[in-house]
C-alpha cells in the first residue's frame, strides 16, 4: 500500500475518531501507541485530531505472552506515559490488530500505570486471525488473510503496508 493511501486511511481515522469522541462525551482523552508502527500511526493521529495532551508511547515487549520463548527483543524501547491513566479515558492505537496478543500486553501494561475510565483501540489495519476477544473501535482497513499472510508497516517517514507470504 503506498504512503498516499495510508494518509487517507488515518485522515478517515482522524475523522471517525472525532466523531467518536465527540458521541461518548470523552474531554480530552490520552493517546497512547504501542511501540513501533502503532506509534508511527498515532503519531500522525495525535497530530491530525489536535490533541493538547502529550502522546504516550509503550513497548509490551516484557508484557508479552511468549516472552519465555522468544527472548528479550533487542531493540525494547522504554513505555513513556506522560500522563496519568487513573479516571482517563485511553485512545490505544496499533498498526494490526491480528491475534489480539499485542493488544492484550498492553493493556496488562497501562493498567500497571493505574486504572482508565475507558480504553478504545484504534487500528491501522484489523486482520483475521484473532484468537483473543479483542475488536478496535476504529479501523482504517479490515482485510481477510490465509494464515501464512501477514501484514509489515514500515516507516516511519512514508509508512508503507506489505501484504507478505511466510516461507
Amino acid at each position: 500500500m503506498t504512503a498516499l493511501h495510508i494518509d487517507s486511511l488515518i485522515d478517515d481515522m482522524a475523522r471517525e475518531t472525532r466523531a467518536l469522541i465527540e458521541r461518548r462525551g470523552l474531554r480530552n482523552p490520552g493517546m497512547i501507541g504501542i511501540h513501533t508502527g502503532g506509534l508511527w500511526v498515532a503519531q500522525r493521529l495525535h497530530s491530525a485530531l489536535g490533541l493538547t495532551r502529550p502522546l504516550g508511547a509503550l513497548d509490551i515487549s516484557f508484557y508479552r505472552d511468549d516472552f519465555t520463548r522468544v527472548g528479550l527483543h533487542p531493540q525494547v524501547k522504554p513505555s513513556h506515559l506522560p500522563f496519568s491513566v487513573d479516571d482517563r479515558h485511553i485512545l490505544l492505537v496499533d498498526d494490526v490488530l491480528h491475534t489480539g496478543r499485542t493488544v492484550r500486553a498492553a493493556l496488562n501494561e497501562i493498567f500497571d500505570y493505574g486504572r482508565p475510565a475507558t480504553v478504545t483501540l484504534l487500528v491501522l489495519v484489523e486482520r483475521s486471525g484473532r484468537e483473543l476477544p479483542i475488536e478496535a473501535a476504529i479501523a482504517g482497513q479490515r482485510m481477510d488473510l490465509a494464515a501464512h499472510e501477514h501484514v509489515k508497516l514500515s516507516g516511519p517517514d512514508p509508512l508503507t503496508l506489505s501484504v507478505l507470504k511466510s516461507p
